[in-house]
C-alpha cells in the first residue's frame, strides 16, 4: 500500500515473470561487478548490509519496492547472477527451506574458495547467531522465514534476514554487517532493521539497556537450579496483583497495551543443563541448544523484577518509511544518507556493462519510485 506518509511492507504473493527475472539478472550481475571492480567485495557487503541502499537496489532491478516479497527475489536474483568467478562473492540461504541449509553450504562454497578452517567456522557461528538472535533476543512478533548470508573469502559477511507478523501480515527486515561486530553479537549489533511498522512491546537482549539484564541471566543459570526453577514457578501463579502493577503506572500500562507475561511453559532439562555448561558470558548461553524465546524471557522478567535490572523493552527498528509527518517514529529517513545512497547507485548503473536503454530504463525506475518514497525528491 502507498500512501504519501509511509511504506509497507504487505505479504505479496506470486511470481515475478521469467521475462522480468532474466532483465533483473543481467542488471543486477553488471551493477555488482562495476562497485566490486571499483571498491571491492567489502563495499559491495556493506552497500547490501545497508536497508535503504537494499530497498533502493530492489527498486532499480524492477520490483515492488514496497512488497516483502522484494527481499526474496533480489536474493534469489542475485543467487542467481552473483558468484565467485566474477564477483569475489558466495551466497548461501533464501526463503523457507533454504533459509536452513546455510550451515551445510558455507563450508562447501568457502572450500572451493580455499579458505581456511577458522574462517569457515568463524562464518558458521555468524550465521547461527544472527539467526538464533532475531528469532529469540529480539522479541517482537516477527517469525523468521528468509535467511541469506553474503561473504568474500577474506572472510567478511552481510546476512540479511526477513520475519512475518502473522497477525498483521506484515515483513521485518534485519540487516548484519561483520565490521560492526566487535566483540559481541548482543550489543546493537544489527546495521539496520527496517519496518512500517513501530511496537510498543518489544524485548530487545542487544540493546545497551538490557547488558544488566545480560549480567544478572548469567548469573541466575550459573547458580542453583532449583532455586532458579522454584523462582520462575512463583511467577507463574496467578496472584491478586501482576506484573504490570509491580513494574508500571497501570495508566500508562493501559495507554501502551503493555502485556509482561512470565512463560507458562518453559523446560527445565534445559535449564539444568545450563548449570552444567556454565555459560562464561550472554553470547555463551545464547547458543546452548534449547536456548529460545521462552526462556530467555522468563529470565530476563526474572532479572528486572527481582534483581530490578534494567531491560530494554523498546522497538529496535532503525529505519521507518515515516518521513515527517505526526510521529515520524522511530525516526524519518536521514534524507542526506539516502542522497549518498541513490549517487552510489546511480554511479554503478551508469558504469555498468549494459546498453544505454537498460540503463536509461533503470534510471527512470529509480527516479520514480524515489518520489514515492520521499514526495518532492529532486524538486
Amino acid at each position: 500500500m502507498i500512501n504519501s506518509s509511509s511504506i509497507t511492507l504487505p505479504l505479496h504473493h506470486g511470481h515475478p515473470p521469467q521475462y522480468l527475472l532474466a532483465r533483473m539478472k543481467k542488471l543486477a550481475f553488471s551493477i555488482s561487478k562495476i562497485i566490486i571492480e571499483d571498491q571491492g567485495t567489502g563495499e559491495f557487503l556493506k552497500r547490501l548490509a545497508d536497508p535503504l541502499w537494499f530497498q533502493s537496489f530492489g527498486c532499480v532491478l524492477g520490483f515492488d519496492w514496497h512488497s516483502s516479497g522484494l527481499t526474496t527475489v533480489v536474493t534469489g536474483v542475485l543467487q542467481r547472477s552473483v558468484n565467485l568467478a566474477d564477483h569475489g562473492i558466495m551466497i548461501a540461504g533464501g526463503k523457507g527451506r533454504k533459509s536452513i541449509s546455510t550451515r551445510s553450504q558455507i563450508p562447501n562454497l568457502a572450500t572451493v574458495a580455499n579458505m581456511n578452517g577458522k574462517k569457515i567456522s568463524d562464518l558458521v557461528y555468524a550465521d547461527k547467531m544472527t539467526a538464533k538472535i532475531d528469532n529469540s533476543a529480539v522479541q517482537d512478533g516477527y517469525d523468521l522465514y528468509h535467511h541469506a548470508i553474503f561473504f568474500d573469502n577474506n572472510g567478511d559477511w552481510a546476512i540479511i534476514q526477513q520475519g512475518m507478523n502473522s497477525d498483521i501480515k506484515m515483513a521485518r527486515r534485519y540487516h548484519w554487517i561483520s565490521d560492526r561486530i566487535y566483540t559481541s553479537f548482543l550489543s546493537e549489533p544489527h546495521s539496520g532493521i527496517i519496518c512500517d511498522k513501530v511496537h510498543h512491546h518489544v524485548l530487545d537482549m542487544t540493546a545497551h539497556d538490557s547488558t544488566e539484564t545480560q549480567k544478572t541471566t548469567i548469573d541466575l543459570v550459573n547458580g542453583n537450579p532449583n532455586n532458579l526453577i522454584s523462582s520462575i514457578k512463583k511467577l507463574q501463579i496467578p496472584t491478586s496483583k501482576t506484573m504490570e502493577d509491580w513494574m508500571f503506572d497501570q495508566k500508562f500500562v493501559r495507554k501502551t497495551n503493555l502485556s509482561y507475561e512470565m512463560p507458562r511453559h518453559l523446560n527445565w532439562k534445559t535449564v539444568k543443563k545450563i548449570y552444567d555448561i556454565q555459560p562464561r558470558n550472554y553470547d555463551e548461553f545464547v547458543t546452548i541448544d534449547g536456548v529460545g524465546p521462552s526462556l530467555i524471557r522468563a529470565l530476563a522478567l526474572i532479572s528486572q523484577l527481582i534483581y530490578g535490572s534494567k531491560t530494554s523493552w523498546q522497538d529496535p527498528v532503525q529505519f521507518s518509511f515515516a518521513h515527517g509527518g505526526k510521529d515520524g517514529v522511530p525516526f524519518p529517513i536521514n534524507r542526506n544518507t539516502f542522497d549518498r545512497s541513490i549517487r552510489f547507485l546511480k554511479g554503478a548503473i551508469e558504469g555498468g556493462e549494459i546498453s544505454w536503454e537498460e540503463k536509461r530504463t533503470a534510471l527512470k525506475r529509480l527516479s520514480s519510485n524515489l518520489r514515492l518514497i520521499l514526495p518532492g525528491y529532486g524538486q
